[in-house]
């Protein structure tokens, strides 16, 4: 188990390094300090904004719902919440041209709406599982 953590690491350390190195050698210094920008926008909006509102939901949910419902909601919540927001730009169509008719060329929302619809089926089976799990009462603890 320890050499395939290790190559995988490695391997992720050799992709990174490619990455970077394609981004220093390819683009000029405006375009690598809007990468920058970007990747300090990602982690204010993830760590500021998005992790706080899962784990607040996750918390508010657990309180107010069922264990197996509250387990369930959180799967869809984990999995649909941020691929809602990283679809926005396609659903909000934000990059079409109108002399370039093969960007957004497709129905993105149903692309999005069978997704949701396969988060659900994954929550509604970890709630099942759940609730044919056995759960050991307090006074078994």
């Amino acid at each position: 188990m320890r050499g395939i953590r290790a190559a995988l690491i490695l391997l992720g350390a050799v992709g990174m390094a490619y990455g970077a190195w394609l981004l220093v050698s390819r683009q000029d210094l405006g375009q690598i300090v809007e990468v920058a920008v970007w990747l300090a926008a990602a982690i204010v909006i993830h760590d500021g904004i998005l992790a706080p509102a899962v784990l607040g939901l996750g918390w508010r949910g657990g309180r107010l719902l069922p264990r197996a419902a509250a387990r369930g909601a959180v799967v869809v919540l984990v999995l649909l919440g941020p691929a809602t927001l990283v679809a926005i730009p396609v659903l909000g169509r934000f990059g079409a041209k109108p002399d370039n008719p093969t960007l957004l060329d497709r129905d993105y929302t149903q692309g999005l709406l069978v997704f949701a619809i396969l988060c659900v089926c994954a929550g509604v089976a970890v709630a099942l599982g759940e609730l044919r799990s056995p759960h050991p009462t307090a006074e078994e603890e």
